[in-house]
């Protein structure tokens, strides 16, 4: 039979073409329904979208690479309810995008660090991490005291969240350049990091 298991291996084009189609059929079947499913779309109780504040904040989280060594994801075991609190769901982050669960934790993980330490415990973390963590290898961050943020970007980033259901209002956008005057990087991390996780604080 010439469409045999060992003809295919000796076809690479037909190979990759067949794993391909597998592998897209299977993540189809896997992920379509999620796009369905009110627990993964619908915001839990109380979620509101980013302040601008927050919002260029989480820009600069980003931008920082601060989700190369944090997640945003505690997963459903004792081991990290213990630690961390209750286990992310996706209705807390669908405002989110894209989200920053991931996986990495050379650092901890950060999905409920929202109110556990003060504003100003966050900034001399970032200013010299080891001035609150002796043993972190995190790296300083001194210069977003002294980086004010650029209050006009931040109305297109809310126009262009809008846009895939972001639920700001021309009111909200409107005002929100007006939140960011006078403001440091350092100040829209901080807001951003005292944000995260407190819509759930139940522990297990």
């Amino acid at each position: 039979m010439k469409f045999s298991h060992d003809w295919i291996e000796r076809n690479p084009w037909l190979l990759i073409a067949l794993v391909t189609l597998v592998v897209s059929v299977g993540g189809a079947v896997e992920i379509a329904p999620l796009f369905f499913q009110k627990s993964t779309t619908e915001p839990v109780a109380g979620l509101k979208p980013y302040s601008p504040l927050r919002l260029v904040g989480r820009d600069i989280y980003i931008r920082e690479g601060c989700y190369n060594c944090h997640s945003q994801m505690i997963r459903p075991f004792r081991a990290e309810t213990e630690r961390y609190g209750h286990y992310s769901v996706a209705g807390e982050f669908v405002y989110d995008h894209p989200f920053q669960w991931g996986s990495k934790r050379t650092g901890p993980d950060l999905a409920r660090v929202g109110g556990r330490y003060s504003d100003e415990w966050h900034r001399t973390h970032l200013q010299n991490p080891r001035d609150v963590v002796p043993e972190s290898n995190m790296p300083n961050y001194p210069w977003l005291a002294r980086t004010s943020l650029v209050a006009a970007e931040v109305a297109p980033k809310m126009k262009a969240l809008r846009l895939v259901g972001v639920p700001y209002t021309d009111a909200e956008i409107a005002a929100a350049p007006d939140e960011l005057k006078d403001k440091t990087e350092e100040d829209a991390l901080v807001a951003y990091l005292q944000g995260l996780g407190t819509q759930i604080k139940t522990r297990n």
